[in-house]
C-alpha cells in the first residue's frame, strides 16, 4: 500500500534533519563522541588497582568505523570523576575557564560572521565546555587529559591569517583547536593545560602489562603457556591492527624526517607499519619494503620497540609454522635485530620468546632465526644507515656479506664481513693478510670517489659505509660517481727502512688516490676537497712535490718504466694527466696581459646594461668560447710538447727493472723535506707572517709544518714539544696553539687535522717513557700496532697533560 504523500514529506524531511544534525549539530555530536575518551579503550594508568585478568581480543570496528575497546575488566571505567549538571563558578576543581573559541567563524577575512564561543573549564582530569557559564548549562563536550595527551603553543602564522592566536590540544581521538583575540591568554591556557598533562601517571597498554606478566611467569611453563592462551593479543592476527601495542603521544603532527621525508602522527605510522608487515606475507621480493620499514624506524625511532613487538606478535603461534609468511616475519626480525637495538623491557620480551621459540621448534627454521636474533642482539650498537638491498638479502640468509678493499700494488682484497665490523678491524685483517704488521706506519681504509677522499673512521661500520655506495648509485650523479674502498697508509713512522721489495713499497710509491681517478686534464677542483696523502705518485700528480719541471718529467719517465718496462709503441700508454701534473702544465702557459681599461664616456654603463640581453651579450659569450678555445689549443700543444720530452727521458731508461724504477722515483720525492706529512689545504687568518693566506698544513709525524704553495722549505715548523693545544674554533676554524701564539686556520677538514694529530700524540704516547704523562687517545682511523716503546724517544716531548682532547 503506498504512503500518503504527506506521510512521505514527514519522513524525508526527517532524515534530513538526521543529516543536518549529524553534519552541523555539533554539540550533540560532540558529546556522544567524548563519551569514547572516558574509556580509554587500550590505556590504563600505573597507579589502578585491581586485579588484571587479562584476556584480550583483536581490535575490531563496527560498520560506522568507531573502534571497539579491548575486553580489558575495569576498562569501561571512567578515568574522571562524574561531571556536575553545569559549571558551578566558585568550583573548587576548576584550575582555569574562560570563553573561548572552538573555530574560527569570524577574523580578517570574514569579520561579518559572528564569533561562536564557548565556556570552556579546565580541571585536574579533564578539558570541558559548555553553552553557557550559568548554573545547569549543558555540558557540550570533555576531553579527558593523560599523559598521552599534547598541548600545540599560538603561532603566528596561524594570528595572521585569521587575527586570533590559536591553542590545540591533543586527545586519544579528537583534537581542540581554541582560539582567543588575546596572546597572553592562549599563553596561559597552554601552560595550565601542559602543567595537567604532566601531572599524570604514565598509562600502559595490555601488551605492556602482557610483557610484564611473561616476564614474571618466565619460569613456569605452564603458567605462561596459560597466558598466552588466554591473550589473543599475544599471538598471531591476520586481521588489521588499529591502534598500537604500545602508547605514543596523541597528535605529534609534523613528524618530518631528516630526508625531508614527512609522516603523520606516530600512532598512525605504527598500525601503518602493521599493515606493511602483512603484505611481507605474499610479497614477491621483500627487500625494498623490508628496507622501507627499517627507514622509518630509522627516522622515527620511537617506533622501534613498535615493530620489535608487531613482530613478535606475529611469529607466535602463527598458523602455517615455517610456512613462507612465517619466515618473512623471521626475516624482517633479524634485518631489526642487526639494526636497532629495542629497550630493556621490550629485550626481556624478545629473548623471552626467542627462548620458547627454540624450546618448541628446536630443529627448524624458526630456531636458527632466533640463535642468528640472540647472537646479533649482543653485538648491535645503532646504525648511522639502514642496511642496503645487498645486506638485507645476505640476513634473510643468515650469512655474511663479502666487502672489496682495493689495494694498490696488490689484486683487490675481498673481505667477509658482517652488519657489525668496523673499519678497524677489517684494516687489522688486511695488516695481517698482507704482511704488514711488523710495519712502524699506520694504515687505514679510505672512501674514494672522483672528486673526494676520505678515511674511514675506526668505529664506522662498513655496512653503512655500502649503503652510502649503494644511495650515492642510486642517484646516478655524473660528478660524484659511486665510491670504493681503498686501503693505504694513514700516517708515516719511518719512511726511509721500508724494505723496496715489500709490499708496503708499492703503497708507498703507487697512485691510490682521487687523482688517479680524475679524468680532467685541468687542475682538480676536488684537489682541495681532501688532504693529500703521502703516496708519492699522487703527491706528484696534486702538483704538493715542489721541485723542476725537468724532475716531473724524469719522475713520469720512472713511472712508465715501473708499469710497462722499456720502452715500446705497443704497450698501453696512460694519459698525460695520470703522469704529469696539470698544474706544471698550465704554468707553461703564459698568462695574457689584461688589456687597458677603455676611457669611460658619459652613459656608458646604461648603454651597457641595456646590450647585455641583446647583440653584445651574444658577442661576448662568443669571445670567451673562442678564448676558452684558444687555450684549450695551447694546452694541447703544451702537454704534446711535455709528452715529447717524457718519451726521450723514458728511453734512457732502458734495461731499469721495475723494483730499480720505483727506487728511484721514491728517492726523487723523498728529496722534499715535506714528504711523509699529511698536506692539508688552509687559509691562515691570524698569523704574525702576514695578511691571510693559502697554505699548505703538513702533519707528520714528529712536527706539523706551514708551506707555501710550491714553496720547498716550509715557512715554519713546530715540533709537539712547542704545542700547548688544538682543536676546532667551529666546524671551519681549527686552532693551533704553539707556545704563546695562536694560529686560526680556515679549513674545510677541521675533523681530519684533529684526528690525525690526535692518532699521532697517541703514538708518541707509546713512545715516550713510562714516567710522561701520556696524552688523550684518538678514534681515528688505524690498523697497524703501536710502535715499540723501546724505540728511540722523540726529539721533542710536549709537557705533561698540555693537549686537548
Amino acid at each position: 500500500m503506498p504512503f500518503p504523500g504527506g506521510l512521505w514529506w514527514l519522513l524525508c524531511c526527517r532524515q534530513g534533519f538526521t543529516l543536518l544534525r549529524r553534519d552541523y549539530g555539533e554539540a550533540d555530536r560532540e558529546a556522544d563522541g567524548e563519551a569514547e575518551e572516558e574509556a580509554s579503550f587500550e590505556l590504563r594508568a600505573q597507579g589502578d588497582q585491581g586485579s588484571l585478568e587479562v584476556s584480550l581480543s583483536q581490535p575490531t570496528r563496527t560498520s560506522s568505523g568507531s573502534e571497539r575497546s579491548l575486553l580489558v575488566s575495569e576498562e569501561m571505567r571512567s578515568l574522571i570523576v562524574e561531571k556536575g549538571p553545569g559549571p558551578v563558578e566558585d568550583d573548587p576543581e576548576a584550575l582555569v575557564k574562560g570563553w573561548l573559541q572552538r573555530e574560527v567563524r569570524g577574523g580578517v577575512k570574514t569579520p561579518w560572521i559572528r564569533p561562536r564561543k564557548y565556556w570552556f573549564v579546565l580541571t585536574p582530569d579533564s578539558l570541558d565546555y559548555y553553552s553557557s557559564n550559568e548554573r545547569g548549562a549543558k555540558r557540550l563536550g570533555s576531553l579527558v587529559l593523560t599523559s598521552l595527551c599534547s598541548v600545540l603553543w599560538p603561532d603566528k602564522q596561524t594570528y595572521k591569517e585569521t587575527g586570533y592566536w590559536s591553542v590545540t590540544v591533543f586527545g586519544r581521538k579528537h583534537c581542540y583547536r581554541l582560539y582567543t583575540e588575546r596572546l597572553n591568554e592562549a599563553v596561559h591556557w597552554v601552560c595550565a593545560v601542559q602543567k595537567v598533562i604532566d601531572s599524570k601517571a604514565p598509562v600502559q597498554t595490555p601488551t605492556q602489562l602482557l610483557m610484564r606478566d611473561v616476564e614474571e611467569h618466565g619460569g613456569s611453563p605452564e603458567a605462561l603457556e596459560q597466558i598466552y592462551r588466554c591473550n589473543p593479543i599475544l599471538r598471531y592476527t591476520g586481521s588489521p591492527l588499529y591502534a598500537p601495542l604500545l602508547p605514543f603521544p596523541y597528535g605529534s603532527p609534523d613528524q618530518r624526517a631528516p630526508g625531508a621525508r614527512s609522516y603523520t602522527t606516530l600512532r598512525d605510522e605504527a598500525v601503518k607499519l602493521f599493515n606493511s608487515l602483512q603484505q611481507l606475507e605474499s610479497e614477491r621480493d621483500p627487500a625494498p619494503l623490508i628496507q622501507g620499514i627499517l627507514q622509518t624506524c630509522l627516522d622515527l625511532p620511537p617506533l622501534v620497540d613498535e615493530v620489535y613487538c608487531q613482530l613478535v606478535k606475529q611469529t607466535t603461534e602463527p598458523p602455517a609454522p615455517g610456512g613462507q609468511g612465517d619466515l618473512r616475519y623471521w626475516q624482517l626480525l633479524t634485518c631489526m635485530s642487526c639494526t636497532f637495538l629495542p629497550s630493556a623491557p621490550v629485550l626481556r620480551f624478545l629473548r623471552s620468546h626467542l627462548d620458547r621459540t627454540e624450546s618448541r621448534c628446536p630443529a627448524s627454521e624458526m630456531a636458527k632465526y632466533a640463535g642468528f636474533i640472540r647472537a646479533a642482539l649482543g653485538k648491535t650498537k645503532g646504525r648511522e644507515c639502514v642496511p642496503s638491498l645487498d645486506e638485507i638479502l645476505v640476513l634473510t640468509r643468515r650469512q655474511e656479506m663479502v666487502c672489496t678493499v682495493h689495494c694498490p700494488g696488490a689484486a683487490a682484497c675481498r673481505v667477509a664481513i658482517s652488519s657489525h665490523t668496523t673499519a678497524a678491524e677489517v684494516a687489522r685483517e688486511l695488516v695481517s693478510r698482507l704482511g704488514l704488521s711488523q710495519s712502524p706506519n699506520l694504515f687505514a681504509l679510505y672512501e674514494q670517489s672522483r672528486l673526494r677522499e676520505q678515511p674511514v673512521g675506526s668505529a664506522t661500520l662498513l655496512a653503512d659505509v655500502l649503503t652510502r655506495f649503494e644511495n650515492l648509485a642510486g642517484e646516478e650523479r655524473e660528478q660524484d660517481p659511486p665510491c670504493r674502498l681503498c686501503f693505504k697508509h694513514y700516517g708515516f713512522l719511518d719512511t726511509e727502512n721500508v724494505p723496496r721489495d715489500s709490499l708496503e713499497f708499492a703503497l708507498l710509491f703507487e697512485q691510490v688516490g682521487a687523482a688517479s681517478l680524475s679524468p680532467s686534464p685541468w687542475p682538480g677542483a676536488g684537489a682541495a676537497a681532501h688532504p693529500s696523502l703521502p703516496q708519492a705518485h699522487e703527491m706528484v700528480l696534486r702538483g704538493q712535490v715542489p721541485t723542476s719541471e725537468e724532475t716531473l718529467q724524469t719522475l713520469a719517465a720512472l713511472r712508465l718504466q715501473s708499469l710497462n718496462s722499456d720502452f715500446s709503441t705497443h704497450v698501453p700508454f696512460p694519459r698525460l694527466e695520470e703522469l704529469f701534473p696539470a698544474g706544471a702544465l698550465r704554468a707553461r702557459l703564459r698568462a695574457p696581459r689584461p688589456a687597458a681599461p677603455p676611457a669611460r664616456r658619459p652613459g656608458a654603463r646604461l648603454r651597457a646594461g641595456l646590450l647585455a640581453g641583446g647583440l653584445w651579450g651574444q658577442a661576448l659569450a662568443k669571445q670567451r668560447a673562442e678564448r676558452d678555445q684558444r687555450l684549450r689549443g695551447r694546452l694541447r700543444e703544451e702537454g704534446a710538447a711535455v709528452m715529447a720530452g717524457i718519451l726521450e727521458k723514458w728511453k734512457l731508461l732502458q734495461g731499469m727493472g721495475r723494483p730499480e724504477a720505483m727506487a728511484a722515483y721514491v728517492a726523487l720525492v723523498r728529496e722534499w723535506p715535506g714528504f711523509g706529512s699529511t698536506l692539508f689545504d688552509v687559509e691562515l687568518h691570524v698569523s704574525p707572517l702576514g695578511a691571510a693566506q693559502r697554505l699548505w698544513l703538513g702533519v707528520g709525524a714528529k712536527a706539523v709544518s706551514l708551506y707555501k704553495p710550491g714553496e720547498p722549505e716550509p715557512l715554519d715548523s713546530f715540533c709537539y714539544g712547542r704545542i700547548s693545544s688544538f682543536g676546532a674554533s667551529d666546524s671551519s676554524t681549527f686552532r693551533l696553539s704553539v707556545e704563546d701564539r695562536d694560529l686560526l686556520f680556515e679549513t674545510s677538514q677541521v675533523e681530519e687535522i684533529a684526528q690525525l694529530l690526535s692518532t699521532y700524540l697517541a703514538t708518541l704516547g707509546a713512545r715516550r717513557p713510562p714516567q710522561t704523562e701520556e696524552p688523550a687517545g684518538s678514534r681515528g682511523p688505524a690498523g697497524s700496532p703501536a710502535p715499540d716503546p723501546a724505540a728511540e724517544p722523540w726529539p721533542c716531548r710536549p709537557p705533561p697533560g698540555a693537549f686537548l682532547s
